[in-house]
């Protein structure tokens, strides 16, 4: 008799939440912030006690119907967020709001469209992910609604640790999300992906999901969301980005987020943007970096950086250290290198070509221990690793934008931390860059202690002879080590003579080049056959009917009639008919998708109330009369005959008797004879 009071207590939960959400739609309605409008500063003189006393009476006074302004709300407790919600944030340590979730969340939670800049480190992910958990509790989604919301995140790392928030935010809910990555393969991920409320996945595994998933369908979505919002719109992706907006409605509420926005009108057409509100807390600062990041530059010729970057490790043995390289093959080549010199600390590398597993692993054993990462700008964005004390960048970055992410990956939630940067002469124009005022960041430049680096090119040599196999990382030289490539580089920043003619290692910067003599070329020894590509491949010279002279292959083909001119509005017309039969037949697909799942859910109720029926049935046999008890038992020693009325059996049993007594006259008569 458990069932029904656990139908009884689901009951109760249901229309307890629709009493919730009731309260949160007026509560929300009521203190819409206006658009435009940014939270005042938060006021320094109420204590924590005193915050919690206030969120206690802002929630009491909405209960009663009187509906405060949470525009100006400090903590998650005074906003009109569900109280599973508040349960998970309370249980996660999250009570006071970042500056950027101040701002975002009264917009977000109002179904506005947000476009959100912040600082590195800011708290950017929770001020998305607690609007998408919202939102979706207030139009009380299930699975059977689909998928409901969308995060789009460049790379499959960040992916990962989106969806770990949204898993503490949204613990105690009933929504199934997960992160659509390359972790799990694409078959296992077709066979739930429609069943599927939160998709937390990068745009190329949508879109092969769109390709090859039948009957996916995103025709519901109720908000989609860009994070690192700056590189999903860019060029990389601007294929992909197009064909996930041909297939989700244009109705839905839309969030950007990034540290380094665009408002380019271009872009934000795409995204089909309804009033945007423009939120940027950290437009009027003096720094686009963060206030405790420590940033300093060296001029470091290019054959000095690998002596400099171990140098540098060598005197900061005890702190955790981040190190960006330009390519694949210098972080597999410098790892390589350091680990067989031993400097004394644990080394690590990751690049985009390892696992998901593999990359996961790296990034939990670097973020628990002390030691020194060398990576490509995998790790540049939206990556969360706490305590990181330096982050080095061995290359100069492709943009401005990039710089800023790189160094935001230490002095993350007011912490300190510093960033140091090697250049070559050839670079200082970045540094001009990074010192404009447009640009707004602190950078100090030092000089090089030249008497206490360390020189190692004898070492590097030595273990290049022992190991061979170092010579050939990624299939090719290590001349790429010392002059990388700078593909899609700032043509301001980069002169052109300094990509096509690098310097000779171990030469003097300040000597003129020597002039190189020009060999003579060797003569040809054989003549080699020249082919004229405009020449017809024929001989023959054909002429028309006037007697000039034409292709020899025209000659064989036909003259254009006009009924064999080809008509572009039947073709499209035709195109159109083609696209609406398409149309039609995916409605009745969906319409049979539907059924079938209304069908399922459906029999498994049947099933679930004919289990019930079977169980009252048993309880009410059980509690049978006492009579009908005895005469069961009376009735078990007696034998029974199938099919056989009261007047058969005793039919059957003067038969017998007939037959008993034949047998024993029988029996006597042949006794007789036997005597006789």
């Amino acid at each position: 008799m458990r069932r029904p009071q656990r139908r009884a207590v689901a009951k109760q939960s249901r229309a307890k939440d629709g009493d919730e959400i009731r309260l949160l739609e007026a509560w929300i309605d009521a203190g819409k912030p206006l658009p435009g409008t940014k939270p005042p500063p938060p006021s320094e003189e109420s204590s924590a006690a005193n915050a919690r006393v206030r969120a206690r009476d802002v929630v009491a006074k909405a209960a009663a119907g009187d509906y405060s302004d949470y525009g100006a709300s400090t903590r998650f407790d005074e906003l009109p967020l569900s109280q599973k919600t508040k349960d998970a944030l309370r249980k996660a340590g999250y009570k006071e709001m970042s500056e950027i979730q101040r701002a975002a969340l009264p917009h977000a939670l109002c179904g506005h469209d947000v476009l959100g800049a912040a600082k590195t480190g800011s708290g950017k992910t929770l001020a998305f992910v607690i609007p998408v958990i919202e939102k979706l509790y207030r139009e009380k989604w299930s699975q059977e609604d689909g998928v409901g919301c969308i995060i789009l995140s460049p790379t499959n790392d960040l992916a990962g640790q989106i969806w770990e928030v949204v898993r503490k935010v949204g613990k105690h809910h009933n929504f199934s999300g997960g992160a659509i990555v390359k972790r799990t393969g694409i078959e296992q991920e077709k066979e739930r992906i429609n069943s599927l409320n939160i998709l937390v996945c990068t745009p190329g595994r949508l879109v092969q999901h769109f390709d090859e998933t039948p009957n996916f369908d995103c025709s519901n979505l109720q908000i989609l969301v860009l994070d690192e919002a700056d590189q999903i719109l860019d060029k990389n992706f601007k294929s992909q980005v197009d064909i996930i907006l041909s297939q989700i409605p244009k109705a839905r509420q839309t969030l950007l987020f990034s540290a380094t926005q665009t408002k380019s009108v271009k872009d934000l057409a795409r995204v089909s943007l309804k009033n945007p509100e423009y939120i940027s807390v950290h437009e009027q600062a003096s720094t686009a970096t963060p206030d405790n990041l420590e940033q300093c530059a060296m001029i470091v010729p290019l054959e000095q950086k690998l002596n400099m970057l171990w140098s540098f490790i060598k005197r900061h043995l005890k702190s955790k250290i981040l190190v960006f390289l330009s390519s694949v093959k210098q972080v597999k080549f410098v790892y390589e290198i350091f680990k067989k010199l031993r400097p004394g600390i644990p080394l690590k590398c990751m690049h985009g070509r390892m696992k998901y597993e593999v990359q996961q692993a790296i990034v939990a054993e670097f973020s628990e221990s002390t030691s020194v990462l060398f990576s490509t700008d995998i790790f540049a964005r939206g990556l969360d690793i706490g305590n990181v004390d330096w982050v080095v960048q061995v290359d100069c970055p492709e943009s401005v934008a990039l710089y800023i992410h790189r160094v935001g990956r230490t002095a993350r939630y007011n912490k300190k931390g510093k960033s140091l940067i090697f250049l070559c002469p050839q670079e200082e124009r970045m540094l001009e860059k990074l010192k404009a005022t447009e640009s707004k960041i602190p950078i100090n430049v030092r000089k090089p202690k030249v008497e206490q680096l360390e020189q190692i090119s004898q070492n590097v040599a030595a273990v290049l002879v022992k190991f061979p196999n170092l010579q050939q990382l990624d299939d090719g030289p290590d001349d790429d080590i010392l002059y990388p490539k700078k593909p899609n580089t700032d043509a301001n920043i980069y002169g052109l003579d300094d990509i096509l003619s690098p310097k000779v290692p171990g030469s003097d910067t300040h000597m003129e080049p020597e002039k190189i003599e020009e060999l003579a070329a060797r003569p040809l020894k054989k003549k080699k056959l020249k082919i004229n590509m405009h020449r017809p491949v024929g001989t023959r010279v054909k002429y028309d009917d006037e007697g000039n002279a034409i292709d020899p292959l025209a000659s064989l083909a036909e003259e254009v009639g006009p009924e064999d001119v080809i008509h572009k509005d039947k073709i499209l017309q035709r195109y159109a008919e083609m696209l609406r039969e398409m149309q039609e037949d995916d409605k009745e697909d969906k319409a049979q998708h539907k059924k079938s799942l209304h069908e399922k859910k459906f029999e498994k109720k049947m099933k679930l109330k004919r289990r019930r029926q079977e169980e009252t049935d048993a309880v009410s046999d059980d509690s049978g009369s006492e009579s009908d008890r005895n005469q069961n038992m009376s009735s078990k020693g007696k034998k029974k005959y199938l099919n056989n009325s009261d007047d058969d059996e005793g039919g059957d049993a003067a038969k017998g008797g007939d037959l008993l007594a034949q047998q024993e006259a029988l029996a006597l008569k042949l006794l007789g004879k036997m005597h006789d």
